[in-house]
């Protein structure tokens, strides 16, 4: 049954996604916010067959910890479900990703017109100079940015580094950083096309103050908390 509706699902991104791609072309006069709204009825659909038809639903703890203003958060990565749930979650919202996904035919031409932070992740240092500059601009903008510190999708109970890319920014904005812990790799696994139904937990963390601090211990503060919430909710995973 969970390769049939996954079978299912595959066949509805096919025909959704190159009408709303060729659609997101014709935003590029609007402006940001309004390209947003627009560009992302595509998750609203897709979140819709995401529950019904693939079963699997998401639970959110901690919304009271949302701060006010445009926040970087700094998110575990696991599939492809938290890139359209966090826009669910969250206001409207910017994603650091790498530069060659805005080429990925239809999906990545959609993308190219939302208000993303594209870097080339070869470039070193001078990423971070990217991030800086493209991150600074989405938040006066109004958009939250999202950064996966661990830089690649990760198995639920695995942890790789935590690069500083997202401290940084939010270091030198002065913009409060938002921790994130979920296990959407448990129903949506990496590189997994079957997947299963259940319910996601996603848990939002206290904001943290960045004002006075530098990024390694801004980093370090958002690590202690995501991973020590990963083992409180799901301690199944880390025996």
């Amino acid at each position: 049954m969970n390769l049939i509706r996954s079978v299912l699902f595959a066949i509805v991104l096919l025909i959704v996604t190159p009408p709303v791609a060729l659609f997101a072309f014709l935003t590029f006069p609007l402006k940001p916010h309004t390209r947003y709204r627009l560009i992302t009825v595509w998750t609203d659909v897709v979140m819709w067959f995401v529950r019904y038809l693939l079963g699997i639903r998401y639970k959110v703890l901690g919304k009271e910890n949302l701060p006010t203003e445009p926040a970087v958060i700094l998110c575990k990565h696991q599939s492809a479900w938290e890139t359209m749930a966090l826009q669910h979650i969250f206001p409207p919202l910017s994603f650091v990703l790498k530069r060659e996904l805005l080429k990925v035919p239809f999906f990545g031409w959609g993308l190219s017109q939302l208000p993303v932070i594209s870097i080339d992740r070869s470039a070193g240092k001078d990423a971070l100079a990217q991030v800086e500059e493209q991150g600074r601009r989405r938040l006066e903008e109004g958009f939250w940015v999202v950064v996966f510190p661990e830089g690649t999708r990760i198995a639920v109970g695995a942890k790789k580094r935590y690069k500083v890319g997202g401290a940084y920014l939010a270091s030198r904005t002065g913009a409060r950083v938002v921790p994130v812990a979920h296990n959407a790799g448990e129903f949506w696994p990496r590189n997994a096309f079957v997947k299963r139904p259940g319910e996601i937990l996603v848990s939002i963390g206290p904001a943290i103050d960045t004002v006075g601090l530098a990024p390694e211990e801004i980093n370090t503060r958002a690590q202690a908390w995501i991973e020590a919430e990963m083992h409180r909710l799901f301690p199944h995973h880390y025996r």
